[in-house]
């Protein structure tokens, strides 16, 4: 799977360890093959050394967001887009397309309206993280969402019981 990954879920989960744009991040570059371009490459380096938010970052969460920049496919923008709503959002788009991503994975509203885009998916954390367990009844929604909670709460959730 090809995805692109908005600025702001590395800007989410470099500040908050424990949160759900971190946990998508991590199982995005485990399961996908994450694009860059030019563009989307600078805006990263930028706004992480931004001089509030670099005090922010710890040392090894920038280490880790930088080898997953560094190792992204670079793709060549030769198609150019102008649809959302944003226009500075276009270069997610461009990205996407260009880069025959499967998706893209943002926080941004004004992305995520546009779902799907020319076939690609635009989703949230919560959904990336969600689907990438599987088909969901409620039940087995239920306790999938469980191990989120706990992430989100600095605990650990046994969704195993032990009468089954």
């Amino acid at each position: 799977m090809r995805a692109v990954v908005d600025t702001n879920i590395f800007v989410s989960a470099a500040l908050k360890q424990r949160s759900l744009p971190n946990l998508a991040l991590y199982r995005a570059s485990q399961r996908c093959v994450l694009l860059k371009s030019i563009v989307t490459d600078a805006q990263f380096f930028e706004v992480i050394a931004r001089p509030y938010l670099a005090p922010l970052i710890r040392q090894e969460t920038r280490d880790w967001l930088t080898q997953l920049m560094r190792s992204a496919e670079l793709v060549s923008i030769t198609e150019r887009i102008a649809v959302c709503r944003d226009p500075t959002d276009d270069k997610f788009l461009e990205l996407a397309v260009n880069g025959h991503a499967d998706l893209i994975l943002t926080g941004d509203k004004d992305l995520l309206v546009l779902d799907p885009f020319r076939g690609i998916q635009i989703v949230a954390p919560v959904t990336f993280v969600l689907s990438a367990r599987g088909t969901m009844n409620m039940q087995t929604l239920m306790v999938a969402a469980l191990p989120l909670i706990g992430v989100l709460l600095g605990q650990h959730f046994n969704t195993h019981s032990d009468n089954a």
